[in-house]
């Protein structure tokens, strides 16, 4: 039998301090959530369906400047359909938590973090884990992680 102040009691105080700080939801948001996630679907399936592409958008960034001629029309067209109805509809507050080179500091670590786990969210997240994939599996599971881990450590560790 454990004691009180064993793991258990640990790991219920690290879950219960780890999901008391949610933010308010509202009906709007939740629409707005399902919608965004729809309409990422169904950008994913008419990129496979007409161009035989996987959705990776960290590599259609990334090859826009290194692509050929004919390869950057399409990946040009993709990218401005997902900014494009983001500015025509509203994206939310475009406020960022914080001083801006901590946004540019994690732009930065997430496309050194698709580099290495060759691909990103989009990529291994929709198009992989549709495809059944187990490296997409591990790969997204290894994201969720960190996202976890990097949100408790910014809230708790080093709020100020």
């Amino acid at each position: 039998m454990q004691q009180s102040g064993g793991f258990w009691a640990h790991a219920t105080n690290f879950s219960a301090t780890l999901f008391a700080q949610t933010l308010p939801v509202t009906t709007t948001e939740t629409w707005r959530a399902l919608a965004g996630g729809a309409l990422i679907g169904v950008g994913s399936a008419t990129l496979l369906l007409l161009n035989g592409r996987i959705a990776g958008v960290s590599g259609i960034l990334g090859k826009v400047i290194r692509a050929t001629a004919g390869e950057q029309g399409w990946r040009i067209a993709f990218l401005l359909g997902l900014i494009v109805p983001a500015l025509i509809f509203g994206a939310g507050s475009p406020l960022l938590p914080g001083d801006w080179r901590w946004a540019a500091a994690a732009g930065l670590l997430v496309g050194i973090g698709t580099q290495l786990g060759s691909g990103c969210t989009s990529g291994h997240g929709v198009c992989g884990l549709a495809n059944l994939s187990s490296r997409s599996l591990v790969a997204t599971l290894v994201f969720m992680g960190a996202a976890v881990v990097t949100v408790f450590v910014v809230r708790h560790a080093i709020a100020t």
